[in-house]
């Protein structure tokens, strides 16, 4: 099908990008640096103001669906208020377009860890990562109050890492999900394959759902 990704050239998108090209579809990136795109013929770049919802509707019009890993960048100065502007504006641009399906990289901040207590609430929870995992999970707010647009939010286990692509992993919902060692982790290829499948096979229309290995 033809998608869209939005950030292909980030660790996340850049794994969706060689997963969605392996599997036959056409990919319109939406990056900031189109030099740094492989060259593939199924492969086209595109420019647009992520923060503009006309631009965005614009350059993902005609698209079965759109991938979204954006992100304005870790060091920018009010980060999670440019995450939320950002992921507003490309929502608002795809339902003017009227694309029928958003999948969206999700954070694991927002999964619980206890009963009512997140991750990035959690005693422990590294403060350089704080900023983006509330950012994503404002994300999954602003998409829990969206009733037009089929959206679904893809959280990460807490530790998303380099590593092979085996096409396994485990699903789970909004709790963290952890192994017998207690520890929650998945390779970054293993992610884009979860995506991808349900891009492939929806199973979560309008719910946020979780991978771990």
């Amino acid at each position: 099908m033809r998608i869209v990704i939005v950030g292909a050239t980030g660790y996340v998108g850049s794994a969706l990008l060689t997963e969605a090209l392996a599997r036959g579809h056409e990919v319109t990136a939406l990056v900031r640096d189109p030099r740094r795109l492989p060259q593939h013929p199924r492969l086209a770049a595109a420019a647009a103001d992520l923060y503009d919802p006309a631009a965005v509707a614009r350059a993902v019009g005609g698209h079965a669906a759109v991938l979204c890993a954006f992100s304005p960048g870790r060091d920018v100065a009010d980060l999670r208020l440019r995450h939320r502007a950002g992921s507003a504006a490309l929502l608002e641009g795809v339902r003017r377009a009227g694309v029928p399906r958003l999948l969206v990289v999700g954070g694991a901040g927002s999964l619980e860890v206890a009963p009512g207590l997140q991750l990035a609430d959690a005693p422990g929870f590294p403060p350089e990562y704080r900023e983006t995992a509330l950012a994503t999970r404002d994300v999954l707010e602003l998409l829990r109050a969206e009733d037009q647009v089929r959206w679904t939010f893809l959280s990460p286990p807490a530790e998303l890492v380099p590593g092979p692509r085996t096409g396994h992993y485990r699903l789970g919902g909004d709790t963290l999900l952890v192994d017998a060692q207690g520890m929650s982790r998945l390779s970054v290829a293993d992610y884009a394959v979860a995506m991808l499948d349900e891009l492939e096979r929806p199973g979560h229309d309008r719910r946020r759902f979780s991978v771990a290995a």
